[in-house]
Parts: structure tokens; C-alpha cells; sequence
């Protein structure tokens, strides 16, 4: 009985939107038609993107070594730690949910809180392709003073962070 009401529980959301959408496609509701179309668009983007950021990313897992982590950007990185993720965030593409994923193996491998944050932080603002659409669409002058005023913010928000978790005990839960 417990197995079926934590099945009902994880899969509830998921049966009322299919239910949603199935309703929706059979009375011609706009707003239905929207948000299942603009799910699939959504759904084929991600099922395009997340094989090759995974493949990245266990390739990544292999070919860096822990200690080269922990050097670069562990806890006692410092500057340097901070110049070399804001590098990191600002050399990749592709939307932030592909992010999560080197988060989660930057700081399996030792990364700083601190510097986890910057890189997050960095990687949702000052990403190459997207700096040019903004220089292309507001001008350069807004982009450089944009990213002025958000690369400290988000260097603030890395030490109050790291401040704020420094003395909680994170596990790596391994999938069921």
C-alpha cells in the first residue's frame, strides 16, 4: 500500500497534465494547445541537448582528476578559483539546466560552494552567445554595464553562500 501511494504521489502532476492536454486538444483550448506545443518544443530540445551534455560531462568525470579540482577551485582557490569558473561559465552554451549537471560533478570533485555559486550565477548572465544578442539587440555599453553590476553581486552571493552552508554535511545520494 505504501509503494502505491508514493507512485501516486510522484506520478500525480504528470497524469493530470496528460489529462489536461488530452482534454484540452479535444475542446480546442487555446491556452492548452499553447502549453502542449510549446512542451514538445520544449521536450525535443531537451532530448537534443541532454545525450551530448552527458556525454561532456562523463568524459569530464574521467579525464580531470580530483586534485586538479581542488587546486584550481576548491576551497582554498581564492581569486584565481573565481577568475577560472566565471572562464568556465562564460566559455559554454546552452540553457541553464545544462548547468546542473557540472554543478553537481564540480562540487562531486571538491569545488568550493563559493565558487559553485559564481559559476552559476555566471553561466545564467554572461554566457559568449548570448552577450552578443545583447550587445546586438541593447548596445554594447548596456552589456558592459550589466555584467559590471552582476559579476560582483554574484561573487557576493558565492561568499554568503559558502557562509551560510560551511558547516552542512551534504551527501551524495546515489540513484535507487
Amino acid at each position: 500500500m505504501k509503494k502505491v501511494s508514493q507512485w501516486i504521489n510522484k506520478y500525480l502532476f504528470v497524469g493530470v497534465f496528460g489529462i489536461f492536454i488530452l482534454i484540452s486538444q479535444l475542446f480546442n483550448f487555446a491556452g492548452g494547445q499553447t502549453i502542449t506545443n510549446n512542451f514538445w518544443l520544449f521536450f525535443k530540445e531537451m532530448i537534443i541537448f541532454l545525450p551530448f551534455m552527458f556525454i561532456l560531462i562523463g568524459l569530464f568525470d574521467v579525464w580531470i582528476p580530483k586534485a586538479k579540482i581542488e587546486k584550481h577551485i576548491g576551497n582554498e582557490s581564492g581569486i584565481k578559483g573565481i577568475v577560472l569558473v566565471v572562464l568556465l561559465a562564460t566559455l559554454q552554451a546552452g540553457p541553464l539546466y545544462g548547468a546542473f549537471p557540472v554543478t553537481y560533478l564540480l562540487w562531486k570533485k571538491g569545488a568550493s560552494i563559493k565558487n559553485i555559486f559564481i559559476y552559476l550565477g555566471a553561466f545564467s548572465t554572461l554566457k559568449i552567445p548570448m552577450l552578443a544578442f545583447e550587445i546586438g539587440f541593447l548596445g554594447l555599453k548596456f552589456t558592459l554595464l550589466r555584467t559590471i553590476i552582476t559579476l560582483p553581486v554574484f561573487i557576493l552571493i558565492g561568499y554568503l553562500m559558502e557562509s551560510y552552508l560551511r558547516n552542512k554535511n551534504f551527501e551524495i545520494k546515489q540513484p535507487n
